[in-house]
């Protein structure tokens, strides 16, 4: 969901300071600010900045002697990174919501984190302020994760549940979004998936201990979902949401981020608006789901703080780390690669616009058949000879390179128009 430029670092002195007491008395101590950095000093935040200073220099705050602790909340790879790495390396602890950073340059950071013995913290990073981080390295340390499913973008979700409920296009429904400041002016991060992919590849390196690489998550966004979509897929009995998936393997993973179909009887189904949900299955534990608000300054605010009091109570007990950052050494994470998508099953919902004439569908059916793709059913209402009408087909299990070579044959016949629209389908959900 779209922020206002230092809305979470507001609502984190906000918290602190309206819960003083509570928090010293979980951490041991108080808690406070003392300094902060922005290159904006002049912006009023609704909140007083005093009795911490105010400054534009950040070097300043990290290499005060006086402060243990800083935290990083500006966004992005740089200058994030070198401020990050130059806090751990005059021996801060840090916590930061920066997951893209962590997603492409975790390695490295967790890597002086270790050397340096600070603690890490990044609760904020996955779920605003679902305590899904937390969970995964301790809540289910003694399980078998198995598979994460996870809707992690409340920008994306929030659209698709107003075209679900309203019936509305998705360029009307973001074009609403961003007027209600739900959606950024450059959207792209968060509709095409890319947002969900770092938190994907956090949630991967915490559930299965693996160091995935970011670049190989195959992600898709969800442009390409119309109205029509929808309606099909509620009459089919499912939900289209845009799902980051992981699952373990012994010799690679499953890691991607895609529009879905969701069984409508399903927890995930239910998940509406700007929330988010992570839907974990252990081998011992089974399913688990964490639920809650996936943005906004104050429930990513609370996510923070309880870094911050996880710092505290470790600093009063001694110097040590008590957890690492990925919940293992980082020397412990195994190399795994993420297996290519063109190599995964799946059942999958295909729409075609296609001219309603005689032999339509049979050809669609044997280029299908012909790219090793069975057929359990299909979906064709409208009838208005000489022009383009949707057809529906659901398939059986099929290898998603055998569908990309039959969509690419049927993209090409002349009675088609537009390109085919395929929904993956994912019925093993528990």
């Amino acid at each position: 969901m779209k922020r206002a430029r230092g809305a979470i670092g507001t609502g984190v002195v906000k918290v602190l300071r309206t819960n003083r007491t509570e928090i010293a008395r979980r951490a041991g101590r108080p808690i406070d600010v003392v300094a902060i950095a922005d290159l904006d000093t002049t912006t009023d935040r609704g909140i007083p900045v005093a009795p911490a200073k105010l400054t534009n220099d950040a070097r300043a705050v990290i290499e005060d002697p006086d402060i243990p602790l800083v935290i990083e909340l500006i966004g992005g790879y740089e200058p994030a990174r070198r401020f990050v790495l130059a806090a751990i390396r005059a021996g801060k602890d840090v916590v930061t919501a920066n997951k893209a950073l962590l997603a492409v340059h975790g390695e490295e950071i967790v890597a002086e984190a270790e050397a340096h013995g600070v603690r890490l913290g990044f609760e904020a990073s996955v779920g605003g302020g679902i305590p899904i981080i937390r969970t995964l390295k301790e809540g289910l340390a003694g399980d078998h994760t198995a598979a994460v499913y996870g809707i992690v973008n409340g920008t994306c979700n929030h659209i698709l549940t107003t075209m679900t409920r309203e019936g509305r296009s998705f360029e009307d429904v973001l074009a609403e979004a961003q007027r209600l400041g739900l959606a950024e002016a450059d959207p792209s991060t968060d509709v095409d998936g890319v947002d969900s992919a770092h938190k994907l590849a956090l949630l991967t390196t915490l559930a299965f201990g693996v160091a995935p690489r970011f670049a190989d998550i195959p992600t898709e966004g969800i442009r390409r979902i119309e109205a029509v979509d929808i309606g099909f897929a509620r009459e089919l009995g499912y939900t289209i949401k845009l799902l980051a998936v992981a699952r373990d393997g012994r010799d690679a993973i499953e890691a991607h981020v895609q529009p879905t179909m969701v069984p409508n009887a399903h927890l995930l189904a239910d998940v509406g608006g700007n929330f988010n949900a992570i839907f974990v299955r252990g081998a011992a534990l089974g399913p688990t789901m964490y639920y809650g608000q996936g943005a906004g300054s104050m429930p990513t605010a609370t996510a923070v703080i309880a870094d911050l009091i996880a710092a505290a109570r470790d600093r009063a007990v001694g110097t040590g780390v008590r957890v690492p950052p990925w919940g293992v050494p980082q020397r412990a994470l195994r190399r795994l690669p993420i297996r290519p998508l063109a190599d995964l099953d799946g059942e999958h919902y295909l729409r075609f616009m296609a001219l309603d004439r005689p032999g339509v569908l049979a050809r669609i059916a044997g280029i299908l058949g012909k790219c090793n793709i069975s057929i359990a059913s299909v979906l064709q209402k409208e009838r208005r000879a000489g022009t383009s009408v949707p057809i529906v087909i659901r398939t059986h299990q099929a290898r998603e390179r055998d569908l990309a070579r039959a969509l690419g044959a049927i993209d090409r016949l002349s009675v088609v128009r537009g390109r085919p629209v395929s929904i993956r389908i994912e019925e093993q959900l528990h």
